[in-house]
């Protein structure tokens, strides 16, 4: 039986709706985490009810090599680097996306900084 034939499966779907909220994560150094953490939650993102500046965070490892042309806040040009990281994931509504990504490339050590953002469904 495929998912289009389970019952189950379709009554899910229609209980999902877009969401008016979308995820960020972005990764940073770890010494560079908790400002960064406030310059998110001053732009408005990480507002959820009644609460305010409300973030999750795991660290990673990451790995680049700079190339010709690039100015690294960390390592070298041409040689691999390995640097900790926290990933820092918050929410945001979606009429201040543009806002908070701006204040997080401003306040960000990298010239090109990981961000990525995800939409979110919510329970209709």
């Amino acid at each position: 039986m495929s998912t289009n034939d389970d019952p189950d499966h379709n009554q899910g779907a229609y209980m999902l709706k877009k969401s008016k909220y979308v995820k960020i994560l972005v990764a940073v150094p770890i010494k560079d985490a908790d400002k960064l953490r406030q310059v998110i939650g001053k732009a408005g993102a990480g507002v959820q009810g009644n609460y305010e500046y409300t973030s999750g965070s795991y660290k990673q490892i990451s790995r680049f090599k700079p190339m010709a042309g690039a100015k690294p806040a960390i390592g070298q040009t041409g040689q691999l680097e390995v640097v900790e990281e926290e990933v820092i994931e918050t929410i945001c509504h979606v009429d201040k996306v543009k806002q908070v990504i701006a204040e997080i490339k401003k306040a960000h050590p990298y010239e090109e900084p990981a961000i990525d953002i995800f939409r979110r469904l919510e329970i209709a």
